[in-house]
């Protein structure tokens, strides 16, 4: 019975795996031609227009420059270049003073990888002076002296650079799936925190606090994916006129994670709360119902922030910035029928975080403080 249970388990996640896996592949099918195209075109062009023999580097920069990585991809042709030529330029001068061999290969191999941590904090320049110094020391040059390599990769990034101005993605698409996913998990957060005061499980509330802390992951993210897109938004002539919409992005992304920092506080503030039994049965139903309608208004700001057509998108920052006024205007101890210290403290650091999201809305931030009733 339990080989029985176990087999019906085993292949339900193999159908997911699969399904998962599928999924993926799809939506990387035009990356995946452009790094191909990409990689094959410098090759050649090193190959047969440079005449260098076997310019493998040309292919692999071009591949580390374009990959599926977030992190801005001139800061990769950068990284690789630089990485190339600082590496073979420190092999050959260690190679020259200490000679050839096991030993010196370590010594070199350890010195650069430390001197490029001294330079820079980037993970494929510290890979790239390390290997070539590597190689200097422990392969022959290859024809044309061994900057042949650096120049192959810079060809390769080149190549890449090229790609990423002439067949670029919608830059938008990212940053718009992140901040969904973030606001998706923030309405959670409150909800949860909704349900632990209903049915006063400080557990619950406890489980809410979690969930909020792993979404910094999330907001860390989406500022990668927006340092990537404000580069291709740049240097693509097609994508430069939507640089103000990322940047409304940038903005109202420094607001959902003051709003997701204070949702932790205000978590673990409740979960005392509901320990201490701070809260009156019409507290509890007015706060519970003040987080689900903040919930449900935080769901209409992300399909503002997440859409693409700008009528539609105004529409909906409008509805999440009138829903999230009319909550913020019951936000008073008095007005939640709140008369215990604790339960006080509840409310007030729900208002901070009310104030945050309607900056996330586009407002003003003494606008915002001003619709808050005053203490």
């Amino acid at each position: 019975m339990a080989a029985a249970g176990g087999l019906l388990a085993s292949r339900r996640f193999l159908r997911g795996r699969i399904r998962t896996g599928l999924i993926r592949s799809r939506n990387s099918l035009l990356p995946a031609v452009q790094m191909t195209a990409c990689a094959v075109g410098a090759y050649a062009f090193a190959e047969y227009v440079l005449g260098h023999s076997g310019p493998l580097f040309a292919a692999t920069s071009s591949l580390i420059a374009l990959g599926f990585s977030r992190d801005p991809r001139l800061r990769r042709v950068m990284e690789v270049g630089l990485g190339c030529t600082i590496g073979i330029a420190v092999g050959d001068l260690l190679l020259h003073w200490l000679g050839s061999g096991i030993w010196q290969a370590a010594v070199v191999l350890l010195f650069s990888i430390l001197l490029a941590r001294f330079l820079d904090s980037g993970t494929i320049f510290t890979t790239q002076l390390g290997l070539q110094s590597l190689l200097v020391v422990l392969l022959p040059a290859p024809a044309g002296g061994p900057f042949t390599r650096s120049l192959d990769a810079v060809v390769g990034g080149l190549c890449a650079l090229l790609v990423t101005v002439l067949i670029p993605k919608d830059p938008r698409r990212e940053p718009r799936e992140d901040v969904r996913k973030i606001l998706h998990e923030l309405a959670e957060v409150l909800r949860e925190c909704a349900s632990a005061l209903r049915e006063s499980d400080s557990t619950q509330a406890w489980h809410a606090l979690i969930r909020g802390r792993n979404c910094q992951p999330l907001v860390d993210r989406m500022r990668q994916s927006l340092r990537a897109s404000n580069e291709v938004a740049t240097l693509a002539p097609a994508y430069r006129r939507h640089r103000d919409e990322l940047d409304r992005l940038d903005s109202s992304l420094d607001f959902i994670d003051l709003a997701l920092r204070n949702s932790r506080v205000f978590a673990r503030r409740l979960t005392s709360a509901i320990n201490h039994a701070a809260l009156s049965d019409e507290a509890t139903e007015n706060i519970s119902d003040v987080l689900e309608e903040t919930a449900a208004a935080i769901d209409e700001l992300s399909l503002g922030l997440a859409e693409t057509h700008d009528g539609v998108r105004r529409a909906h920052l409008r509805t999440a910035r009138h829903e999230l006024s009319e909550v913020a205007l019951r936000l008073h101890p008095k007005l939640l029928e709140v008369q215990r210290l604790e339960g006080e403290t509840v409310v007030m650091l729900f208002r901070p975080l009310m104030v945050d999201l309607l900056e996330a809305t586009g407002m003003d931030a003494r606008e915002a403080r001003d619709i808050l009733p005053g203490l």
